[in-house]
């Protein structure tokens, strides 16, 4: 039995170039997409979607560019992933539909919360681009963002690793996977699962963030049923 109604899903771009590293490998967009797609079929939980743009750009790393101009590349990064999910829904016969917080008529919805929220309403899969659309704020800050303003029951952030671990696990051996945490426990720590806007507009809004791998094929349909996978902050 599902543990949530609407979810909020927070996929990184980097999560769509596969093997790659880069770009977009369609072959694992539509893995992911069918994974998601088994999902709604078997529990009927709303699904909404944020997607980052890593696996084409990623703004900080740009110093000799102004933070503002490299900060919508990035946006516009996330633009094209969220098209690409889009068509691989379609491609699988599920209903989908991309919003954007930039205005790009022509290929998206700009995004409108009423809208989002109708979307839902009516078992679609809801794709978010661009972020929050302004500079300074991360895809981590546009899903605690997003969540709250469609009154997701939980953030649900998919990533390439178990949990949220005391350090690194590819780089420290001795690292543990932490299973329950606080919200204050990620910020004092400074644990690296969102960065701290995102925790703390999640803390002051009470959405529970899950972090679990995505990698493991069946992992999203335990979380969505309630098992234990991962780490829950809360």
């Amino acid at each position: 039995m599902k543990k949530y109604n609407r979810i909020l899903l927070k996929v990184s771009g980097e999560s769509l170039a596969g093997d790659k590293k880069t770009g977009i490998d369609f072959d694992r967009v539509l893995e992911i997409c069918e994974e998601i797609k088994e999902v709604k079929e078997k529990t009927n939980v709303e699904i909404a979607i944020v997607v980052g743009g890593g696996n084409f750009w990623r703004g900080r790393c740009n110093q000799n560019m102004d933070r503002c101009s490299a900060d919508h590349i990035g946006m516009l990064a996330t633009a094209m992933n969220a098209l690409a999910l889009d068509d691989a829904f379609r491609q699988l016969g599920v209903s989908s539909r991309v919003q954007t917080s930039i205005e790009m008529r022509q290929i998206a919805e700009t995004y409108i919360r009423k809208r989002a929220d109708r979307h839902l309403d009516k078992d679609r899969i809801v794709i978010f681009g661009c972020g929050t659309g302004n500079p300074f704020f991360s895809t981590d800050t546009a899903a605690a963002l997003r969540a709250a303003e469609i009154n997701a029951d939980v953030v649900i952030k998919a990533t390439n690793v178990d949990g949220i671990y005391t350090a690194d696990p590819k780089k420290n051996k001795n690292a543990t996977m932490l299973e329950d945490l606080t919200y204050l426990d990620v910020l004092n720590k400074k644990l690296n699962v969102m960065d701290a806007t995102a925790t703390t507009l999640c803390m002051d809004n009470n959405i529970p963030i899950l972090v679990y791998n995505m990698n493991k094929k069946g992992n999203l349909l335990k979380v969505v049923n309630g098992n234990k996978i991962g780490t829950l902050v809360h």
